[in-house]
């Protein structure tokens, strides 16, 4: 009796089928949304109170221009952080959920872009009528913008590209699955039988 000794294949990634994969993605991106939405909601309701403060009607044009720019964002990046809660309300039941996560990872992107850039205006507005100095409002404005696009975009981006030097190949990703492995060669083509030669 043989037996054989050929060792199992190491398991990698999560043990889950495709269906509890895509649940669990939405359930880490519900999370992620919920974090951002509340910061853009209250950002976005400052905003619009300020257009009611004595001291909005004196402001200069410039200074009018950049408050409607940053209530525009605002709106923008408060339509697209909450934008997959009503895809997922259409989309719930007809077994779309992979693509539904795809369309709201976009949505959340554009909600979070938008929302470091109403942040970054509105903190230029505040400053310029704080302080009066036009140059260092530009200068601190820039510079949170930096911080954000480091934090959020490089800082991330740095992460998972060190990650993906230190993975064995043929190893899991992050996600859970395996990356894909390259298509085998195609196999030389058998000789054509020669004289006293005949195809077993």
């Amino acid at each position: 009796m043989t037996t054989d000794s050929t060792p199992a294949a190491p398991r990698t990634g999560r043990d889950e089928t495709p269906a509890e994969r895509a649940d669990r993605l939405w359930t880490d991106m519900l999370q992620e949304v919920r974090v951002a939405q509340t910061g853009a909601q209250i950002l976005f309701g400052f905003l619009i109170g300020v257009a009611f403060t004595p001291r909005f009607a004196g402001l200069p044009d410039f200074d009018h221009d950049l408050y409607v720019a940053t209530v525009l964002l605002g709106a923008v990046s408060t339509g697209a952080l909450i934008a997959p809660v009503a895809f997922h309300r259409f989309l719930a039941g007809h077994g779309l959920k992979p693509e539904l996560i795809r369309i709201a990872g976009r949505l959340i992107a554009i909600g979070l872009v938008t929302l470091a850039l109403t942040m970054a205006f509105a903190l230029l507005l505040l400053l310029r009528t704080a302080t009066g100095n036009d140059t260092a409002a530009w200068i601190l404005s820039g510079a949170v913008l930096l911080w954000f696009t480091t934090t959020w975009l490089v800082l991330p981006q740095l992460v998972l590209h060190r990650a993906a030097r230190r993975r064995p190949p043929g190893g899991a990703t992050d996600s859970g699955t395996p990356p894909a492995a390259d298509p085998e060669p195609d196999p030389e083509p058998e000789p054509e039988p020669g004289p006293g030669r005949s195809r077993s």
